[in-house]
């Protein structure tokens, strides 16, 4: 493996992005300009594709990784229970106004005005008065009537419907499981294949999370779950969601039709501070800067988009048609680099104007307490890094959530933990540090940093680590100036 080392001297983005991989972006030279570009994790779809290109793109993405000596990690984005309409007569249907269509059994439609989908229970499960939003919203129907073998609708909001699009029915109970036979198998997959973070899509309660969970422990792998949060139950009981699994995605695509969409920025807003209250990663996703797909720059309130996702708190923001199908995937990473950079100074401005307190129900009081006390010693002494010695990622991760602007390089003897932290905000994974020992830590990533740019001589750094008591994993705070 090449030698260790730490980004080159500049400032990088403290927000970490989010990629998808796809068509535009899955060669091998493209995957390392992206991780050249600022990618930190890298997301694959089991949505589209084969497992077979599934596996093709992690071994790459790896190799890429490789190539740079620089982490990055792998988030499989289940695709869930989404509903999608079955083959239109001539793939399409004009629908105004006052139309009347109807839902049929079966996988495909055979008469002009009737539509079928994915969902065999569809048509048993629908009831007068239900909404039925096709097409990501585009187009609205209301349920009118209920007959054995089909559901008469009423068109509500007209537009353009094609086969295979979404289906979405708000407020409606289905018996679907959110894991299905399919994203178990796709999942069991991932699990054996090293995915560092395995999205669970439609996610409805912590049971939900708990379930995946246990089939990832059952496959003896280290992913973590990012639950999705997309359905208006899952709003319903975030704070059990959100501590159940490992990290949350605002997933405003889908949650967009579930919700009023006028509701959205006030749904991510409160996601985001739950997250930061459970000290749980949050990835901010949809439609970003969507335009790029096409464009080599975004809209304006595109940027503000980003920029407003930062400034709520977000650990990372997502990319996905931009860098999966987009003309323009390389752009588009940059341009959220540079929208990053100039928003994370106000993000500064405001965190030293709050009073950051203890959790009193965090489980590890000593290493939160230390934690904090290492990260405003460092602001106090002007420190120019801080450095943590972590075997779970935890103590990063609770780095991270108190913003620090200094390079924070967490160090670790776990592969899988070192790309764990690519989600952490500002947490730069070190490779290869000699772990056991805080002096030998301490000397090994201030060459680094010396042969990086970030440190020179008369510097301070800041090193939290422990002592190896039982008691406390992390109660131990070492200063170094650099000779």
């Amino acid at each position: 493996m090449p030698e260790a080392k730490l980004p080159p001297n500049r400032r990088p983005s403290q927000t970490k992005i989010v990629a998808t991989v796809g068509p535009a972006c899955d060669m091998p030279e493209q995957l390392v300009e992206l991780i050249r570009a600022g990618v930190d994790v890298f997301r694959v779809n089991t949505a589209h594709g084969t497992l077979d290109e599934h596996q093709r793109r992690i071994d790459d993405i790896r190799r890429a990784s490789r190539e740079l000596s620089q982490t990055a990690a792998i988030l499989v984005d289940l695709a869930g229970p989404k509903i999608r309409l079955g083959e239109l007569p001539g793939g399409k249907l004009r629908c105004a106004v006052g139309d009347r269509v109807r839902f049929v059994r079966g996988a495909e439609a055979t008469r002009p005005g009737d539509l079928a989908t994915t969902y065999a229970p569809l048509v048993d499960e629908l009831a007068v008065g239900d909404r039925v939003l096709l097409a990501d919203g585009l187009v609205a129907l209301v349920v009118e009537q209920v007959e054995p073998d089909a559901v008469g609708c009423r068109v509500i909001q007209a537009g353009l419907l094609r086969s295979r699009q979404g289906v979405n029915l708000p407020g409606v109970k289905l018996s679907v499981p959110t894991l299905a036979e399919h994203d178990r198998e796709n999942a069991a997959w991932a699990a054996r294949a090293g995915a560092d973070f395995i999205g669970l899509s439609f996610v409805r309660s912590a049971d939900d999370v708990r379930q995946l969970k246990a089939l990832i422990e059952d496959a003896n792998s280290e992913a973590q779950v990012v639950a999705k949060i997309e359905k208006p139950e899952a709003v319903d009981c975030l704070e059990a969601i959100v501590e159940a699994a490992a990290a949350v995605m605002v997933a405003r695509g889908d949650l967009g039709v579930e919700i009023d969409i006028a509701q959205v920025p006030i749904v991510q807003k409160r996601i985001i501070r739950v997250a930061h209250r459970f000290h749980k990663p949050v990835i901010v996703a949809t439609q970003m800067l969507d335009s790029m797909q096409h464009s080599r720059l975004p809209t304006r309130a595109e940027a503000t988009d980003v920029a407003n996702a930062i400034l709520d708190g977000a650990d990372a923001c997502m990319l996905s048609g931009e860098t999966a199908i987009g003309e323009y995937p390389r752009e588009a990473v940059e341009m959220m680099h540079r929208i990053a950079l100039a928003t994370e100074p106000l993000v500064r401005r405001r965190r030293e104007s709050e009073t950051i307190e203890l959790d009193p129900a965090d489980k590890a009081p000593i290493t939160e307490a230390t934690a904090q006390a290492a990260g405003r010693l460092a602001e106090a002494i002007d420190a120019r890094m801080v450095l943590v010695a972590t075997a779970s990622g935890r103590t990063a991760l609770r780095l991270s959530k108190d913003r620090l602007f200094m390079p924070t390089v967490g160090v670790s003897d776990s592969d899988a933990v070192l790309r764990r932290m690519c989600l952490y905000w500002g947490v730069i994974p070190l490779a290869g540090a000699p772990v056991g020992n805080p002096i030998e830590v301490m000397k090994y990533v201030v060459h680094l940093g010396r042969e990086a740019g970030y440190l020179t001589s008369g510097d301070r750094a800041v090193l939290l680590t422990g002592t190896g008591l039982k008691t406390a994993e992390h109660n131990m705070v070492v200063v170094h100036e650099v000779e």
